[in-house]
């Protein structure tokens, strides 16, 4: 095993790695920008290494810079984490040209899987289903229009060498379908430096289940079962649980089969995850599901596959690229109950999801696992993605878990910047989610009521006008007039507050007594306590 890792990576991945590295008695090297200074990953890092100015260009994404720490700090070993250079087979090249182990696969298995159309052409090869369509390199107009037609409409085009839902672009009709192509292609090309193409028959009623694989370099290659992450808003998921709701043995069986074959078909080393699209307009079929793409790296969500076989799935990443067999066989892995994980985010549901900046003046977490790489005091900047933390729970059953998962919601509090949590306390309500019901456009159908911030409580109403009349206000020792606050000769001290959504009669009887009045609205109240 490894005595000191450098992890190239931020936030509640790389405090994740730490955890399980300070575990196993592994020393780690954390690195970090200009902005990420005072970071919590560095905090619990055993040393860290500047590695350059805030633009993730410049640091996370610096190879030269990442390797000169690792060589600076003694580390044996490199743990990418995901995003940044996870799937960069340069970077793994320079890992190891360096006389560094990369925590990963290789930069052929890589590259093999990081361009849609060459993995898909891999996998049809390999006897792994795949979507009806195109992934072919002829990308002139009239081919790939030739080729819609041959599909038949509606059709995805889809940038052949990304994710994240960039360069994608649904087209309902040969009319249409030239503007939409050009569009995708310039979004492709910004985005991955890459204007190629798939094209694909759109299904009406998608799931996206995914499969978590792990194989060593001794010739194993197992699944660890099956992750349902169709809860999504414009590609990007929000909600994960494990299994997915609705899954036969018959389908799992098919599903986790096919997984191994797309691994073994690139000589796959480490921890990886196969993306499948299920066809789910007449349920949940096993000839009805498709390859869709392969990640060849850990996931965000990978900690509700841990929560439901009891495994640390970055432990088995360090036995891995060590040389050490897999832990366990296939017939040894079971399910054991439902487990749901959720993505805090600073950004506004109501304005399309735009990611927030500011900084995060309270942050209290529920009594259940949280991966968060920020505290109380931090700045959530512009410069990286705005995860806050992911909410983890497990139940002996999914109604179980979901319940959990709504008292965990309930149970976080955030201030100082706008967040999604009321956004997917409102989803975990969702008769559809609740029912297991789910595919990749319920989010989307749904919008109205789950961005909707609804009223605001009566509890809500009183503690900020108290607030904003500065009778929550701490008492100045010593001074004369702290007593005196709202003093009057004759009558009781009233004021008018007025917020964007309501406007407050305030009255005060005496030190402790309130009449508040708004709309239909009257309560009486008394003042116990405002400490805290």
């Amino acid at each position: 095993m490894f005595k000191k890792i450098l992890i190239a990576n931020r936030g509640e991945i790389a405090v994740r790695i730490a955890g399980t590295a300070k575990r196993l008695g592994i020393k780690t090297v954390a690195v970090y920008s200009d902005a990420d200074r005072n970071a919590l990953h560095v905090e619990v890092a055993d040393e860290a290494f500047r590695i350059g100015p805030p633009p993730a260009a410049e640091s996370y994404l610096n190879i030269p810079a990442i390797i000169s720490a690792a060589q600076r700090g003694g580390a044996e070993a490199v743990h990418p984490g995901y995003g940044f250079l996870s799937e960069n087979p340069v970077f793994v090249e320079a890992v190891e040209k360096a006389g560094l182990v990369f925590i990963g696969p290789s930069a052929s298995a890589i590259r093999a899987m990081g361009l849609k159309h060459a993995a898909k052409a891999l996998m049809e090869k390999a006897g792994v289903p795949i979507v009806p369509g195109y992934h072919g390199g002829n990308q002139s107009l009239e081919h790939l229009a030739s080729q819609a037609q041959r599909i038949g409409y509606p059709v995805m085009i889809k940038a052949s060498a990304g994710g994240g839902g960039k360069g994608m672009r649904r087209v309902d009709s040969a009319a249409e379908f030239q503007e939409l192509l050009e569009s995708a292609k310039r979004e492709s090309l910004s985005a991955f430096g890459d204007e190629r193409v798939l094209v694909e028959k759109y299904m009406a009623k998608p799931r996206h289940i995914e499969v978590q694989i792990f194989a060593d370099s001794h010739g194993k290659t197992i699944h660890l079962f099956e992750r349902d992450c169709s809860l999504q808003r414009r590609h990007q998921k929000v909600i994960e649980e494990a299994p997915a709701p609705g899954m036969t043995p018959a389908m799992r069986a098919a599903m986790g089969l096919a997984a191994v074959k797309a691994a073994d078909a690139v000589g796959y080393r480490g921890a990886g995850t196969v993306e499948f699209i299920a066809d789910v307009s007449e349920g949940l079929r096993d000839d009805r599901f498709f390859f869709m793409e392969m990640n060849t790296r850990l996931q965000v969500e990978h900690p509700v596959t841990e929560m439901i076989t009891g495994l640390d799935l970055v432990e088995w990443q360090f036995r891995v690229a060590a040389g050490e067999p897999l832990p366990l066989k296939q017939k040894d892995l079971k399910i054991n109950g439902h487990a749901f994980e959720a993505r805090l985010y600073a950004e506004d549901p109501a304005r399309e999801f735009l990611p927030q900046t500011g900084k995060l003046f309270r942050l209290v977490f529920p009594g259940t696992r949280v991966d968060s790489g920020v505290r109380a005091g931090d700045q959530v900047t512009q410069y990286y993605d705005p995860m806050i933390a992911k909410i983890i729970v497990h139940g002996a059953s999914r109604d179980e878990a979901l319940e959990r998962l709504g008292v965990a919601l309930t149970d976080t509090h955030i201030t100082g910047c706008p967040t999604n949590l009321a956004f997917l306390h409102r989803l975990t309500r969702n008769p559809s989610f609740r029912s297991g019901d789910v595919d990749t456009g319920l989010i989307a159908r749904n919008m109205g009521s789950l961005a909707s911030e609804g009223d605001a409580p009566v509890e809500a109403v009183i503690a900020a006008s108290l607030y904003a009349g500065g009778y929550l206000s701490p008492v100045q020792e010593g001074s004369p007039f702290a007593v005196l606050k709202g003093f009057r000769l004759w009558g009781s001290a009233s004021s008018q507050i007025r917020f964007e959504t309501h406007s407050v009669s305030l009255s005060m009887r005496d030190k402790t007594d309130f009449e508040l009045a708004w709309a239909s609205e009257r309560h009486h109240l008394t003042l116990l306590a405002s400490e805290g």
